[in-house]
């Protein structure tokens, strides 16, 4: 019983993974709407495996099936590969079947179809295993439905050209079209006749033109032998008498046209309605007067399912995919979705039933033999190699040599897609966008989107190939350079209008936005321009891209990626023996380690930095980096050594008059100076860094040190200030674009409302935090401002929203402690505070049982917390354990509650 047997497994996995929520609980809870409900006892018996559900039960099972898979996915993080419904369709159906079979009795009633076509039926079979393409099939069979309505400029038409966007060889639209195919003909739409033809339009032989199909047609619908016309034109003309009586007849014919290389091999063969034509072709024959259905790669979830169910033809029980879900992903993915590819490595695991897909995944891994391991020796039944490099060439072989040459030059593209500007540099032809069209008619690039143009992964893979094989001969070294020459020079004149100061920037964008928005579009192409170029003999490409990106990528908040090319530079420069270069790029490398946290890292970078500084006598960029060092140490706690790093910095750019530097060093002072409880000269230290950025025109340091000067100005009570300090900060990083920044200001905002009771201004400025960081991909200060938020919402009276904000915001803050960093850790046992006190108010008087499960796990934390650190964390430790005893208390444990008192009584003699 196999198929059963499969059934039950998929069930209990997504069962057990989505943490096997109770019979009744299902019952009670799922919302099946008119289906009918089974008894309890029928739905356990199939988690159970021991029954599959009846016929009647089939649509409280799917819901039931997409209620486990969501919370599975859920709970799994992502792990448990969710089936599409057509699958779980599928094995219920094949289950039911077999249990039926192995049970005996009467037979399955068979569901009454249209009377069989009249008229021949000559098709391949019906594709195996046919995955996905659920919208795609609709709508072929929608123009296939004999009431459609079929339009095409105002003209009856009946026509539809399926292809790929891309347009590559293997991606399935003979399938596509065969299915539609068959149900067409199992719904008895064309009484007429249901005729194939492969017109070997990308075959090395030679095609089919259109005499020759019409004569195959003629004689499949009895025409008598010595009334078929011996010319072409003839035959065309007969076939075309023929569709006209079975026209009168009322018996409408559809004809498959497979594999056309152009509209002239057809043309003569196209009927009109009510007949139908379905055509495939590697070129989007956009001259026909035809709908178009273009076909992309599967999505992962089917392209997955395709694998696991060419695993399983013929009833094997193979389980790699299910035992393996992470690798059999990745293995659709190095197949770039490609229907083609997935069937080739399927039939590669069937001979090897022992190897697993992470060793198979493994060596597809390096791109350049990647197409060697997906073939299979012989052809499919259609007598096409099992080969995807094959299936390549066919469509290869048939451009010209302009496109061929652009088609190999393409390939030196080492981000995701290519501008027709960068093309033009890249092929050194006025008329680039010309060829780019001819490649995406014979679908070999996707133009998605207007006037940019990127190849499918295993396309990218042929044509880098050819390109090395034909590397001399297309001068390959010259367009990289030209390539690369462009982007370079284009990003350093954007870079000119990233900086805020005041100042003309660069001709070549009209202003800020504009070069935002061309390094926004290119950002993927120039990272990976960058950290190829060495691979290439273009190591100045790596280092000045590296110099040019990182204002934006700061802008950006991208410093992943500017640790990768950093990485990348500093790698070259160190090699060369560039000291100042080296200097530069170990301080760029550490500002964003700091960023993302890695602060003993930073902190080793900038000490780098500042020791190849000094020993170039380089004052200037010693103070900067004195600066940079200062806020490293600033994050670990050093606050002593960060106050000496951040005065010698002061003290060097007075001494140069560098009042840039200057001001940057003035508020990182600031920062550290809040941090030892001086705080009127860290308001000072701030007040003068806004003035100088002010002088300066400086809009991004003003609202840096805008906000830095309201923390220090709450501390010492002065609200009203700090709210102004930070609405101004809010406005500068708004008019800016600077989201991250905003988000920041307008956190502290909140905080500063708060203090001035000006309490729903306080959840705006929170609410509107949120979105920023959410926006931003920022789950710390999401975090933060989650908490801020919850706790104005408290404020208000707002206890149930409260509640579940604070929850947010536990769950965020306990994901980052799993990093065991002290901040997160604080900031987790704040949020846990925090929630048992909303749990504390939510039913007035009452408390809600998770506000003890919180006030503890709340009192632990600080507990720990405060051993390492009792200056700053033992009153909010003893702040934690008077929420919990007021939580007993409520809840009538008031045994527990008088231990805790206890132990808040041992704690006073500490305070005194």
């Amino acid at each position: 019983m196999v198929h059963a047997e499969r059934f039950w497994a998929e069930l209990r996995t997504v069962h057990e993974t989505a943490g096997r929520p109770s019979v009744r609980w299902l019952l009670q809870n799922l919302d099946s709407g008119n289906a009918t409900v089974p008894k309890s006892s029928a739905l356990a018996s199939w988690l159970a495996g021991e029954t599959a559900p009846a016929q009647e039960n089939t649509q409280f099972f799917m819901v039931l099936a997409m209620h486990l898979q969501k919370e599975a996915v859920q709970r799994s993080d992502g792990e448990y590969l969710a089936h599409s419904k057509e699958r779980w369709s599928e094995l219920l159906i094949r289950a039911q079947l077999e249990r039926r079979k192995k049970q005996g009795g009467r037979p399955p009633l068979k569901t009454r179809v249209s009377k069989p076509s009249a008229g021949p039926v000559l098709l391949p079979p019906s594709p195996d295993g046919f995955t996905g393409r659920t919208a795609e099939l609709h709508d072929v069979l929608a123009s296939l439905e004999p009431d459609a309505s079929q339009t095409y400029n105002g003209q009856a038409d009946s026509t539809v050209v399926a292809s790929s966007v891309a347009g590559m060889g293997g991606i399935g639209k003979t399938a596509l079209v065969l299915m539609a195919a068959h149900q067409a003909r199992d719904k008895g739409w064309f009484p007429g006749g249901i005729l194939f033809a492969d017109l070997r339009g990308y075959n090395p032989g030679a095609s089919l033109d259109a005499g020759a199909v019409a004569d195959r047609f003629l004689r499949a619908l009895k025409v008598k032998a010595k009334d078929v016309p011996s010319v072409s034109e003839d035959k065309c003309a007969a076939w075309q008498q023929e569709l006209a009586k079975l026209a009168a007849q009322g018996r409408p014919l559809l004809a498959v046209l497979d594999n056309v290389r152009d509209p002239g091999q057809i043309e003569a063969l196209l009927p009109r309605s009510p007949h139908r034509v379905l055509i495939t072709s590697r070129q989007k024959l956009s001259t026909l007067p035809a709908r178009r259905i273009d076909l992309a790669p599967l999505r992962s979830a089917d392209a997955v399912t395709l694998l696991e169910q060419a695993l399983w033809a013929g009833g094997t029980g193979d389980a790699r995919t299910a035992d393996e879900p992470q690798s059999a992903r990745r293995l659709a993915d190095l197949c770039g979705y490609l229907p083609l590819a997935l069937r080739i490595i399927a039939a590669l695991l069937r001979d090897q039933p022992h190897r697993t897909l992470h060793d198979h995944a493994d060596d597809l891994a390096e791109a350049r033999t990647r197409l060697d391991g997906m073939a299979y020796s012989g052809n499919d039944r259609e007598g096409r190699p099992l080969e995807v490099r094959a299936s390549f060439e066919l469509s290869y072989r048939h451009l010209t040599d302009t496109q061929a040459l652009t088609f190999r030059l393409l390939s030196v593209v080492a981000g995701p897609d290519i501008s027709t500007t960068a093309a033009r540099e890249l092929l050194d032809r006025p008329d680039a966008r010309r060829v780019l069209d001819d490649l995406a008619r014979a679908c070999l690039l996707d133009s998605r989107e207007a006037e940019r143009w990127a190849m499918h992964d295993l396309i990218h893979v042929f044509a880098s190939e050819l390109g090395h094989t034909h590397a001399a001969l297309d001068q390959r070294k010259d367009a990289i350079q030209r390539l690369h020459h462009h982007y370079c020079t284009m990003t350093a004149a954007a870079d000119t209008h990233v900086d805020t100061m005041p100042g003309p920037g660069d001709s070549r964008f009209a202003d800020r936005n504009a070069a935002l928005a061309w390094l926004d579009v290119e950002h993927a192409n120039l990272i990976e321009t960058a950290v190829s170029a060495t691979a290439l003999d273009r190591s100045d490409t790596a280092t000045t891209l590296a110099f040019s990106l990182t204002r934006y990528l700061t802008h950006r908040r991208s410093f992943d990626d500017l640790i990768r090319m950093f990485t990348t530079a500093l790698t070259i420069l160190m090699e060369n023996s560039e000291l100042h270069r080296v200097g530069a790029a170990l301080g760029n490398l550490g500002n964003a380690l700091r960023e993302v946290r890695r602060f003993e890292d930073a902190i080793t970078a900038h000490t780098q930095a500042l020791t190849i500084f000094r020993q170039v006598h380089d004052r200037h960029n010693e103070g900067g980096t004195l600066t940079n060092l200062g806020s490293a140490l600033l994050e670990v706690r050093r606050f002593e050594d960060a106050i000496t790093a951040h005065t010698q910095a002061v003290d060097i750019a007075t001494e140069l008059g560098d009042r840039h530097r200057e001001g940057s060093a003035r508020n990182s002072l600031g920062s550290a100076l809040l941090e030892v409880r001086r705080f009127e000269d860290a308001i000072t230290a701030h007040t003068q860094a806004a003035e100088i950025a002010t002088e300066l025109g400086d809009r991004r340091r003003e609202g840096s040190a805008r906000i830095n000067l309201g923390i220090a100005l709450r501390k010492v009570g002065r609200f009203e200030e700090a709210v102004a300090a930070y609405t101004q900060a809010a406005e500068i990083a708004a008019e800016l674009g600077n989201r991250h920044s905003e988000g920041l200001a307008l956190t502290n905002l909140c905080n500063a409302l708060r203090e001035v009771r000006k309490f729903e201004e306080a959840v705006t400025a929170a609410s509107q935090a949120v979105d920023i960081f959410r926006e931003v991909g920022d789950q710390h200060g999401e975090g933060q401002a989650l908490i801020n938020l919850g706790t104005s919402l408290n404020q208000v009276s707002k206890f149930e929203e409260a509640l579940n904000t604070l929850s947010q915001a536990v769950d965020i803050h306990r994901r980052l402690a799993a990093d065991s960093q002290v901040s997160h850790d604080s900031g987790l046992a704040r949020a846990l505070l925090l929630l048992a006190w909303a749990g504390l108010n939510v039913k007035g008087g009452r408390a809600l049982p998770g506000a003890r499960t919180a006030a503890q796990e709340a009192a632990d934390r600080y507990t720990r917390l405060a051993t390492g650190r009792p200056d700053q964390f033992t009153e909010l430790l003893r702040t934690a354990l008077e929420v919990l005893v007021t939580t007993l208390e409520r809840l009538g444990r008031i045994k527990e509650a008088e231990q805790i008192i206890r132990q808040l009584e041992d704690m006073e003699p500490q305070r005194q």
